[in-house]
């Protein structure tokens, strides 16, 4: 017992090595200041784009309604949809407690916002035409069900993130026209 309380005597009187800091970054990273999220807003009803993704949301809602991955994974991705994200997705979708559960029950209807991030207020007509006239575009649809409790829709993207106990379930879409051909593919969080 005395020698074990003298090896850890000297053990503790022994100088520790300093630790050995980490190579200096080859370019010198100033920190970034944080900034707000982006608010989100509802598309304009005069935007090129409203209809595009109200289009590809109604053909969304009934593939996530059905719960079946025959239908919503080919909009979700189809090949490129891994197999954790295919089983996240089937997940939300079977819970009937989750916000898609309450969301696209159907039982009294379903209402649905498209949002778009808020634009800074220094674009001129000029900027707003050249971002309406851009070959791709987002946009966060989200569904709450008829009659419920409004408690408002996201006001960030990250309050479309699908998670427990939220009013409403979302899906981001992505949507290009290239050479004439019009494509989305959507994403759920959560």
């Amino acid at each position: 017992m005395r020698a074990l309380l003298i090896a850890s005597a000297l053990a503790a009187a022994l100088p520790v090595a300093p630790a050995v800091a980490a190579d200096p970054p080859l370019v010198p990273i100033a920190p970034e200041e944080a900034t707000a999220p982006a608010l989100l807003v509802p598309l304009a009803p005069d935007s090129p784009w409203t209809a595009r993704f109200a289009a590809a949301a109604d053909e969304l809602l009934p593939a996530l309604r059905s719960g079946e991955e025959s239908r919503w994974g080919p909009l979700l991705g189809g090949p490129w949809l891994g197999a954790p994200d295919r089983a996240r997705v089937a997940a939300l979708l079977r819970d009937r407690d989750g916000p898609f559960g309450h969301a696209l029950s159907g039982q009294a209807g379903t209402r649905r916002i498209i949002l778009g991030w808020q634009s800074p207020a220094t674009l001129n007509a000029a900027d707003r035409a050249a971002i309406a006239a851009r070959p791709e575009a987002e946009a966060i649809v989200c569904w709450a069900a008829q009659g419920a409790a409004d408690t408002g829709w996201p006001r960030t993207a990250r309050e479309a993130d699908n998670a427990p106990g939220r009013p409403y379930a979302c899906a981001r879409i992505a949507y290009s026209v290239r050479d004439g051909a019009p494509r989305w593919r959507a994403f759920v969080e959560g």
